[in-house]
């Protein structure tokens, strides 16, 4: 099982962090930057694993 990201894939990690990012900050609204920095580390982790499953489940 060999993983291949390509350009597209990265734009749509980066494209679903920032989504994810937008829609967790309307939903929690952080206070501090420590809670910003969380949840755009958990945005990323999402974004990431969201394009490999797909990723996978296309090979």
């Amino acid at each position: 099982m060999r993983l291949h990201l390509q350009n597209s894939d990265i734009v749509v990690i980066i494209a679903l962090a920032l989504l994810c990012s937008l829609l967790m900050a309307i939903r929690f609204r952080p206070s501090s930057w420590k809670a910003i920095v969380l949840e755009a580390l958990a945005a990323n982790a999402a974004a990431i694993i969201t394009v490999v499953a797909f990723e996978l489940m296309l090979s």
